[in-house]
């Protein structure tokens, strides 16, 4: 082939790469709403209260999207999904984003073509039992049947840690949340086991929490965040900037109560262009200047929205631990806004 004819055959390549980057950007926009997968029901992450409105964590991740692009962090639908189905609602554009209830892996990332924007929540598997079965150490249950959700890498990692560990387990295969919580306490399995936030906010919606004991082994890495699909650059810039821009508030101590007066302009260069009073950021995203100015009024900063929904003082009484910003010993860290 020429080179005349290749580089003709790149260039028509690449703009049709470019306007394909768009679409889902595109489309939100067109039908004025954002379609937000979460998991089927996880108390103080993603899971409906008693009007049916959802709420949560990883809920207030979905409103923040929403409020950057639409001013309305009320502008968003969400789907349930189970650890099988939630890959298909992605890859089918049933959804245009799905909300952390997904570890970045390898495989997700690369063989099942998806773009992970971010991780806000850093976490490790673990295991949960009765306190009454007198167990300290996960290394106790070689024998036990375990209650595991199917289709995730919690499934893969037990797997792996009892064969390290020379042990013997049963699976007890479930689905979603709700039906281990069922199957758990109904003693069908002897153990839990899944994301340790996961087994903190399920023992948090118990009749008596203090009968379950979280073991003290973590036996993965689990970095969970908002994913979209591959190749549409533009979206993944969307939902990656407004992630990071929560963590870049709490981090210059930009909340949902002082944001407006912050962004009639301060001192700080940064904050300054974090909230639209210096540079075109928004243009350049395609969204409007007050894009982080709405994403943080719809539900707080990073830490406003951690500890308003699973902080310790609710009920699942997570520490921010890994969590914290990098300022503060944890592993929080957004690139810089600039």
């Amino acid at each position: 082939m020429k080179k005349s004819v290749f580089l003709g055959a790149l260039t028509v390549a690449g703009l049709a790469a470019g306007a394909a980057s768009a679409a889902t950007l595109d489309d939100v926009k067109a039908k004025g709403f954002l379609q937000c997968g979460v998991t089927t029901g996880l108390t103080g992450f993603a899971a409906p209260d008693a009007n049916g409105e959802w709420e949560g964590f990883d809920v207030g991740v979905c409103r923040a999207v929403a409020a950057a692009v639409f001013g309305d962090p009320t502008a968003v639908k969400f789907t349930p999904t189970t650890g099988k189905t939630r890959f298909t609602a992605l890859a089918s554009g049933e959804i245009d984003m799905l909300a952390r209830n997904t570890t970045w892996t390898f495989t997700r990332d690369v063989d099942l073509k998806f773009e992970f924007t971010g991780i806000n929540y850093y976490d490790g598997q673990g295991f949960m039992v009765p306190k009454e079965l007198g167990v300290t150490s996960a290394k106790e249950l070689d024998g036990a049947t375990v209650c595991i959700q199917t289709g995730t890498t919690t499934e893969l990692n037990l797997a792996d840690y009892f064969r390290a560990n020379n042990m013997s387990y049963e699976p007890v295969p479930i689905e979603t949340n709700s039906e281990a919580q069922q199957q758990y306490l109904a003693n069908a399995c002897d153990v839990y086991t899944t994301d340790r936030s996961g087994l903190a906010a399920t023992r948090a919606t118990f009749e008596n929490p203090a009968d379950h004991v979280i073991l003290p082994e973590t036996i993965s890495k689990e970095p969970l965040g908002p994913l979209v699909r591959h190749g549409d650059h533009e979206w993944g810039d969307v939902v990656r900037w407004v992630l990071n821009a929560l963590i870049i508030a709490e981090e210059k101590g930009v909340t949902s109560a002082n944001v407006d007066e912050l962004a009639k302009g301060t001192d700080n260069p940064e904050i300054n262009r974090l909230l639209g009073t210096e540079g075109s950021y928004g243009e350049i995203l395609g969204l409007d200047a007050a894009w982080a100015v709405n994403a943080i009024k719809a539900g707080g900063n990073y830490g406003e929205l951690f500890e308003k929904h699973i902080g310790e003082n609710t009920p699942i009484g997570l520490a921010r631990g890994l969590n914290a910003q990098w300022t503060d010993g944890g592993l929080l860290y957004a690139p810089p806004f600039r």
